[in-house]
């Protein structure tokens, strides 16, 4: 079962690219939501007060898959395409690049921007650091407190990674109910599953 992907770990350098004039400033960002693509886009206008284009593509997911590519302005897939070609090309997710164009005075034509734009994005994403994450299952597991032991036991065996835990109390026997939230690979999840529910007085739900 596949349950690994590619994305890069920090933003990016900036990275300039000259053209007949213009220059093309890529930058690539690791995101995990459609929320962050606005903030930096906003930033990076500041940033070049003088640009005409802020044009981005962008790719979120690993088993269901969302993208976009923004020409801003530019002529029609001449922008956003190009630079999301190389999202794909380099097989990376969870992934913004933005190239922002200050015009140089001399017109590119189409084809022009499209090899600008290309070429561009390439040189961000080869100046990255690609690494390689693993697609992960969180659960919930709830239990009484006097099982704590069992549950903490098969977590270091199945090396399963704890991402939060809490202590509550329960309203009708006033004893505490223990709560926690992990992760395991999703190769493994199945599996994992399956040992919490066959135990006892143990709840598990997947997140």
């Amino acid at each position: 079962m596949e349950d690994t992907y590619n994305t890069i770990e920090d933003p990016s350098i900036e990275l300039l690219l000259k053209e007949k004039n213009s220059k093309f400033f890529g930058y690539a960002y690791p995101i995990q939501s459609e929320d962050e693509v606005k903030p930096i886009i906003e930033i990076l206008r500041k940033q070049h007060p003088h640009a005409g284009h802020f044009c981005y593509a962008y790719q979120i997911g690993t088993q269901e898959v969302s993208y976009r590519a923004n020409d801003d302005g530019e002529p029609s897939h001449s922008a956003g395409m190009p630079i999301y070609g190389q999202i794909q090309s380099f097989s990376v997710t969870n992934v913004l690049l933005v190239v922002v164009r200050i015009f140089g005075g001399v017109k590119l034509g189409v084809g022009g921007l499209i090899t600008a734009y290309k070429t561009t994005a390439q040189l961000v994403l080869e100046s990255c650091e690609i690494v390689e994450k693993t697609i992960d299952i969180h659960f919930s597991i709830s239990f009484d407190y006097q099982n704590m032991n069992k549950v903490m036991r098969v977590i270091k065996e199945k090396k399963l990674e704890i991402v939060s835990q809490e202590m509550e109390i329960n309203e009708i026997t006033a004893l505490p109910i223990g709560k926690i939230e992990l992760k395991t690979r999703k190769k493994n999840a199945e599996m994992v599953f399956d040992i919490f529910n066959s135990m006892f007085e143990i709840g598990i739900n997947r997140l």
